[in-house]
């Protein structure tokens, strides 16, 4: 490790499902701790997402530095291993400030990404991602069947529907000859004593939260957000269009469906969305939970004393 590497120094990821109140806790601890704050949700690298990703306020991003934040345009694309590559480097640049970096997002790959590394793969081939998904579309399962020719392990572990993962895997095999690399070939984040901390309030409490936090967000001007970015030359197919509320809203605004109906339908998928993060985050045996909110008195003085 080069001298001017960090060595044996604090880093704080706090996760869990999305209305949880991770960016207020994130808050509160920078500043008891000297702490810079790194995104970790995919979303809020978008510029001009801001209603519907609950970005923090510009304010709290004054009063403490905050960390790729509306950093992409709706055009551009990140992966994985882009943000891992990012994010280390923010670490890196916080801790040599004296300062603890503090992760906070529910994007759990990105963190694994983060924290684990990826398997090193090739270079993306355009073209050949091109035709793999007009293959599909030709022909539904297409995909999954070549898998399954070319590398039946790999299809034994991908859902026939998951399209992405199907298509970097046959783009691997195809460009390398060799299957996808094992997870052994990846290369974690060193240099740091890691503390994660998961806030998991009690279910039915978040549930109705975040069906409040859905009929704020389009009373309070999702819609007029996506009618904007539409009129600045977005076509609504954008990366950032596919997410939780901007796709309905797309869709109100494309005249498909009712107003209530996107509501509805945000609300649902928001609601399914924390469970999936929650499954995600418990597989990690790393994780400190907590019972509660963010905002809770509890919650921070539990989590101030595991950082303490």
């Amino acid at each position: 490790m080069p001298p001017d590497e960090p060595q044996n120094l604090r880093l704080l990821a706090i996760v869990g499902p999305t209305g949880a109140g991770k960016s207020a806790l994130a808050l509160r601890v920078a500043r008891q701790f000297n702490g810079e704050i790194v995104n970790c949700d995919s979303l809020q690298l978008y510029r001009s997402f801001d209603v519907g990703t609950a970005k923090p306020p510009l304010a709290a991003r004054k009063e403490i530095p905050h960390h790729l934040f509306d950093v992409l345009g709706p055009q551009e694309g990140y992966s994985a291993g882009e943000y891992a590559r990012h994010a280390r480097e923010s670490i890196r640049q916080i801790s040599l400030r004296g300062r603890l970096p503090v992760i906070t997002g529910g994007t759990g790959f990105y963190l694994k990404a983060l924290l684990h590394g990826l398997p090193h793969l090739p270079p993306k081939d355009p073209s050949l991602r091109t035709s793999l998904a007009e293959r599909e579309n030709r022909r539904r399962g297409a995909l999954h069947r070549l898998l399954g020719r070319l590398d039946p392990a790999a299809a034994a572990r991908i859902h026939p529907n998951d399209l992405p993962k199907l298509i970097q895997a046959l783009e691997v095999r195809i460009l390398t000859r060799r299957p996808v690399p094992s997870h052994d070939t990846a290369e974690p984040l060193r240099g740091y004593r890691i503390l994660q901390v998961g806030l998991n309030p009690e279910r039915s409490q978040l549930y109705e939260l975040l069906d409040a936090r859905t009929q704020e967000m389009f009373q309070s001007g999702l819609v007029e957000e996506v009618k904007e970015l539409l009129a600045r030359g977005c076509s609504g197919l954008e990366k950032p269009f596919e997410s939780i509320g901007y796709r309905q809203a797309v869709r109100y605004v494309q005249g498909s469906i009712t107003l209530e109906e996107a509501v509805a339908s945000t609300q649902l998928e928001t609601r399914q969305y924390a469970k999936r993060q929650l499954t995600w985050f418990r597989r990690d045996p790393q994780i400190k939970w907590l019972s509660g909110f963010g905002h809770s008195v509890f919650v921070l003085e539990q989590c101030l004393e595991y950082v303490r």
